[in-house]
Order: C-alpha cells, then structure tokens, then sequence
C-alpha cells in the first residue's frame, strides 16, 4: 500500500483524513498523468455514492481535473462497478468514484480506474501520491489548455442498466424478492433494472439522505431483510453495500447466503453448463473450508488469493479465470466486468435460481460451512501501529498456539484492514464455542501490545 491509497483507493474521514484540498491534488495529478501519454483531449469521469461528503468532492475533483488540462463527465450517483464498465464504453481516460463501499457516512474515498475499467497500478498510484505531496510537478493549465465539464443527462446510467439487463441468462420474471439498497447508490438503479427484468420486487433502504448510507442496512446488517424475506415469503432477498460492488443473499428460510456460497453455486452451474474457464474459481484466504469441500465434491478447483478483490483479480488473470471473489459479496464475473459487480451479481444468480427450479436453500443445501467468527480490533497509530502489532513475536506465538489447539479442524487468519484502522481476526473450529474462544483471546492479545 502508498502513502494514501490502500487497497481500494483512499479512504478517510472527511475534513479529518480526507478533504477538499487533497481532492482538488488528486484530481489535477490524475489530470496529469493522462496528459503525459499524449494523443486527443483526455477525459475523465466521476460517478459517486450518496454520502453528505461526496457533493463536496466531487466537485473539489472537477476542478482539481480541469485545472489540469483534462474534461470531466460528472454521472452523478452511480455504482463503482458502473464507472469502470462506462469508462471502457466511452473511451475515457480514466474513471473515478467517490466512495468509501461499506464503511459509515463520515468516511468517504476516492477510487481511480485505468481506460480499461482497472484499478490503477501500483506504480500510477505512487506517481499520483508523490504530484499530491509536491515532489513531481503536477500541471496547472492556463488559457484554452484548461479542461471543461461536460454533459451526461443520465445517459450513462441508461447503458449501464441495458447492460445489466440483457447478462441475466434466462427469464426470472417469476421470481419474488426483496432488495436492499442500503441507502447507497443502488437505490437510483435497482428499482430500474429490476423493474426492465419484469421481476416481483421490493425494496428496502432506498431512500438515502446523505448520512444513513449503510447505517443497519445492506450486505454488512442482513438483519432487517432476513426477517422480511421470511415474513413475506419472498423467494430471497438480495443486499448490496454502499457503492454496490458488493451483493450478499438470503434464502426463502431468511437465513443469509455470503459470498462462498454464491459462488459454490455460480461455478457449479456455470462449470455444468461449460463456461466456467479451467474449471476453476478464485477465492480468498478467508473463504470457509466447506467451500473447498464443496469445489472438490464437484470437480471444481478453488484458488485462493489474499484479501481484497484486487488480489483476487490478479490470480484470475493470472491463471486465466472468470469466476472469483471474497466471502463478503464481492463477484467478479471477468467474461463480463473488470470489477466486482453487485448488481452483475444479482442478476446472474437470480437466473441460476431460476433455471434451477429449486429454492435457494435447496442450492446451498450441500455446501457445508464451519463455524466462523470474524472480530476486528481498533488500532490508534495508522499503519505504522498495525504493522507493529503484526511483527510481535507474542502475536505470532498466540496464533501458533492456536493453530495447534486447533490441529487441522479449523484456520486462524490476523490480518490489517487495508481500509481501517483495524486488525481483523477470522478463526474457524468445528464449534462456535471453540471459534469464539478461540478469537476472543487472540483479541485480547492484540489489545495488550
């Protein structure tokens, strides 16, 4: 990770970590950057979530890119996933989101996508931070060199949702669902797309207000869409996160379908039906063992890749993959999107459920799933205090210890949060009982040094 991009861009709280300013930087550098490879007038686009922040900084980029020689397509609120995907189908330059995914309203981020929807390279990230710290020159035109703003008029959200529309595979107008938007950005394109896909909806937390963007609600609290899916006797639910790269499930029972197990069931039909590329999907670290079960019952390898969907698109690519993503509802469909795609998600899940002609829980039936507690615990001090806690010779003595307590039944993941001020401690074992033990102590541990 740079000095200001984590995993997933920059991310902070807003006037504390991440302001006006930087993003005016940010904006000019990226200009630059685009500027130094040459060719026609470049062109950048900005899509942002529905945070109280981003108004503020979108419009701090906009003048940060045309200070710096670049236009700009502001698209208004719109998925991540969608300004990579519209940054391929306009030939622009770059695409960048404001956004911080999953984390509350006071957070926001910045994300920066390549002309071909990826996230940029570690080398253009570290080239954009050293312009945003005044050690290389970062252009300021003047005259007719200035870039402009150019007009959108919801056309981009209309391509985006034709898109989604037609890579559902099979009729699943006689589906019954709820859909929580989490008062993100899918609350200006769920109701649309599933209104083109003819389907029986209903959705939850659609109505954003600037500070209750996933504020108990979307993939990371399933409680509320649990009960509603149970109460209603919908066919499932579906939940996506702030900026909608993410989508979770929940079955007819009201019980929570995670990420593994979308994908155990989207390889398995797409290994049946022969699109699955090396008949392999690429996981993370932190996917349960019942997923590995699963894959190896059913003729499927399962590649594991370290947190963040970023890891797990380089091993896709590496090894020629276009199924992949992380326990937490980030899916990569490479056939079909350069990122992780929560409404990609829905949709192609949404056909395999009816294609199927089963229940979800009918689906997920033979996936096993060990008992998993996940905890994070806060570190003061950013990166420099989360790499120290993770060189301790005593936390590396706790985890031994608890690997061999666990003797082959479980796993012991500690990880930094690429994101937050956190460390993560995800332990697997054969017992809640064990598993909650088991994390309990290792936070503890972390909590003394």
């Amino acid at each position: 990770m740079g000095k200001y991009f984590g995993t997933d861009g920059i991310r902070g709280v807003v006037n504390e970590t991440l302001d006006a300013e930087m993003a005016f930087k940010v904006g000019c550098a990226a200009a630059t950057v685009l500027l130094e490879r040459g060719g026609q007038q470049p062109l950048i686009l900005i899509g942002k979530d529905t945070r109280i922040s981003s108004d503020m900084l979108e419009a701090a980029l906009i003048a940060g890119i045309c200070s710096g020689g670049a236009d700009v397509l502001p698209l208004g609120v719109l998925p991540t996933p969608a300004v990579a995907w519209l940054t391929v189908k306009m030939n622009a330059g770059m695409g960048v989101v404001i956004s911080a995914s999953h984390n509350p309203f006071e957070h926001n981020g910045i994300k920066i996508f390549d002309h071909n929807g990826y996230k940029l390279s570690d080398a253009l990230e570290e080239r954009i931070e050293m312009m945003v710290d005044g050690v290389l020159p970062c252009g300021k035109m003047t005259r007719d060199k200035l870039g402009r703003v150019r007009s959108d008029d919801g056309r981009g959200a209309d391509m985006y949702i034709d898109y989604l529309a037609k890579a559902a595979g099979s009729n699943v107008s006689g589906l019954r669902v709820v859909v929580d938007c989490a008062n993100g950005a899918a609350a200006k394109t769920a109701g649309r797309l599933f209104s083109k896909l003819q389907l029986d909806f209903e959705l939850l937390h659609d109505h954003p207000n600037g500070v209750n963007i996933n504020d108990g609600c979307g993939s990371t609290h399933l409680e509320h869409l649990c009960s509603i899916v149970k109460a209603g006797g919908f066919d499932l639910g579906l939940a996506f996160d702030g900026d909608a790269d993410r989508c979770l499930c929940v079955d007819e029972r009201g019980e929570p379908v995670d990420g593994d197990r979308m994908m155990a069931v989207l390889g398995r039909y797409m290994h049946q039906a022969g699109t699955l590329k090396n008949d392999t999907i690429v996981a993370t670290v932190m996917s349960n063992l019942g997923f590995h079960e699963y894959a190896q019952a059913n003729g499927l390898k399962l590649l594991c890749a370290a947190v963040g969907d970023r890891n797990v698109l380089e091993m896709m690519i590496q090894n020629g993959c276009n199924l992949g993503g992380e326990q937490s509802g980030h899916i990569i469909f490479l056939d079909d999107a350069t990122t992780g795609d929560g409404q990609l998600a829905a949709v192609k899940f949404l056909s395999v459920v009816a294609a199927s002609g089963q229940k979800v829980s009918e689906l997920t039936a033979q996936i096993p799933s060990y008992p998993q507690v996940l905890l994070d615990c806060p570190v003061t001090g950013g990166s420099a205090a989360k790499n120290a806690i993770m060189k301790s010779s005593a936390l590396r003595a706790a985890i031994s210890e608890a690997e061999e307590m666990l003797a082959g039944s479980g796993r012991v993941l500690v990880r930094p949060s690429g994101t937050e001020a956190l460390i993560r401690v995800m332990v697997e074992a054969k017992t809640e009982k064990i598993a909650q033990e088991t994390a309990n102590n290792l936070i503890n541990m972390i909590k003394s040094l």
